[in-house]
């Protein structure tokens, strides 16, 4: 089992569709996925259920059966996490279902990352929630992957979740705010990843408590919605892509360079994605991935060729993510 989260502080890239379309797409490749909605807004939530279903899982006074009732116990210091609900959206993939409380989660969060200095063992279980929710809803769906979105920031609650994650992936538009936000997430990972592994070091021996490793490997970047003409880049978005291998090289790799390749040629560019804009509302109505659009959806004509589009080049970006994890899609 793998775990991957998508990530980047900068918010409004199309990380939630990201993560949505490449579930569906893994799974369709014969993977057993679960994603998992670790971000408050709980947006991935939404793209994968109606109203109707997400108004039965969040009633006004419970929160059971979302990642919220998952560390309830833990919130509220009455006991460990609760046995979490797997929605099942197909029989390969299963959600963990996001909660708008979950933000409540931060304090407790920023709390317990100091006293794990001092190994306390209750710190230990504060940091570790989410990990171990994975783990089981990873049991239940006995799954080969999993996918995690958060929310853009980079507070304690991120923190949790990333060290949860064994690889991450950066979502990325091709613009001024992305550049920036990626040369504040770099040195952000690099001091959660080493930070976690000396908390590591200073974990009750003891205890039976299951603890990620917090290698949080960065699997390469996405460049999300840029404007295309005849195929290449508009000049506007392509001045911003050409600063995107230097930036991520020096801000989230940390390694010295002599030479920086293009994006069309980055080894660490694992896909430039269009708008699809006119396959989305129609991917949205009929609650299903864009790249299974069908005539019955309003996809005839000009569509059907975008949608063969949007397929291959997700199938490609699947194939490679996949890669760089060890797994080989069939």
């Amino acid at each position: 089992m793998k775990t991957i989260a998508f990530f980047n502080n900068k918010g409004g890239v199309g990380k939630t569709s990201l993560v949505y379309h490449l579930a569906w797409m893994f799974a369709d490749r014969g993977l057993r996925v679960v994603a998992v909605d670790l971000d408050p807004q709980a947006n991935l939530s939404a793209m994968f259920l109606n109203e109707a279903r997400l108004e039965q899982l969040w009633p006004d006074d419970q929160h059971s059966n979302t990642i919220f009732g998952a560390i309830q116990p833990i919130l509220r210091g009455t006991g460990d996490i609760a046995e979490p609900h797997l929605e099942q959206i197909t029989q390969h993939l299963g959600l963990v279902v996001g909660d708008l409380g979950l933000s409540r989660f931060e304090d407790k969060l920023s709390d317990a990352w100091p006293r794990c200095h001092n190994r306390d063992e209750a710190a230990f279980r504060v940091m570790t929630a989410f990990h171990r929710v994975i783990e089981r809803a990873v049991e239940i769906q006995q799954a080969d992957l999993v996918l995690i979105d958060v929310g853009p920031n980079l507070g304690a609650l991120n923190r949790a979740a990333i060290i949860a994650s064994e690889h991450v992936v950066l979502p990325l538009a091709s613009d001024l705010f992305s550049l920036q936000g990626l040369k504040n997430l770099g040195p952000a990972l690099r001091e959660w990843r080493s930070g976690w592994k000396e908390l590591l070091g200073k974990a009750p021996k003891d205890s039976s408590l299951s603890l990620p490793s917090g290698d949080i490997e960065p699997s390469g970047y996405v460049i999300m919605q840029h404007g295309m003409r005849d195929s290449r880049p508009v000049q506007a978005y392509q001045r911003w892509m050409d600063k995107i291998p230097r930036v991520y090289r020096e801000s989230v790799l940390d390694k010295p360079f002599t030479s920086l390749p293009p994006v069309s040629s980055d080894p660490f560019c694992l896909a430039t994605l269009r708008h699809y804009r006119s396959l989305m509302p129609m991917a949205m109505e009929a609650r299903k991935p864009m790249f299974f659009l069908k005539p019955a959806d309003g996809a005839i004509g000009s569509h059907m060729g975008a949608v063969r589009g949007c397929h291959k080049d997700f199938m490609q970006l699947a194939t490679k993510i996949a890669a760089g994890c060890g797994i080989a899609l069939t």
